[in-house]
C-alpha cells in the first residue's frame, strides 16, 4: 500500500465532514448492531470512508464534489465489487437530516449478507 495513501487516510480521520462525524457516531467501537467498522480505510488504489470487512461492506459518504466525478466513483465501486465488496452510497444531507433511513439502510444491507 503506498505510503501516501496511508498519510492521505490518516489525514482525513482528523478532519471528517460533519456527515461523516455523525454517521461515525453510530458505526464506531461495535455500536452499531456489534459489527466492527473502519473509517478512512485504504483498500487496494482507494480510500473508503467506512469498512466493515465482516461483511465486505463500503459505506460512502458523498458530498458535492461527487457529482464532478461520476466516472471515477463508478470505477471504483466496480474495482470494489470485483474484489467481493458491495458499496453504498449516501449524499451528506441524507446522513445529516435522515439519519434513521440512511442508518436502517445500513442495517438491512449487514442483515441480508
Amino acid at each position: 500500500m503506498p505510503q501516501r495513501l496511508l498519510g492521505h487516510a490518516k489525514h482525513m480521520r482528523h478532519a471528517p465532514t460533519a456527515a461523516e462525524a455523525l454517521l461515525w457516531r453510530h458505526l464506531r467501537a461495535h455500536r452499531f448492531a456489534g459489527f466492527k467498522f473502519k473509517r478512512q480505510q485504504p483498500l487496494g488504489p482507494y480510500i473508503v470512508d467506512f469498512v466493515c470487512f465482516v461483511r465486505r461492506l463500503v459505506i460512502e459518504v458523498d458530498g458535492s464534489q461527487h457529482l464532478e466525478a461520476i466516472g471515477y466513483d463508478m470505477a471504483r465501486a466496480g474495482w470494489l465489487n470485483a474484489q467481493g465488496f458491495r458499496v453504498l452510497r449516501f449524499w451528506n444531507d441524507e446522513v445529516l437530516v435522515r439519519t434513521e433511513l440512511v442508518l436502517e439502510a445500513i442495517w438491512t444491507t449487514l442483515h441480508e449478507a
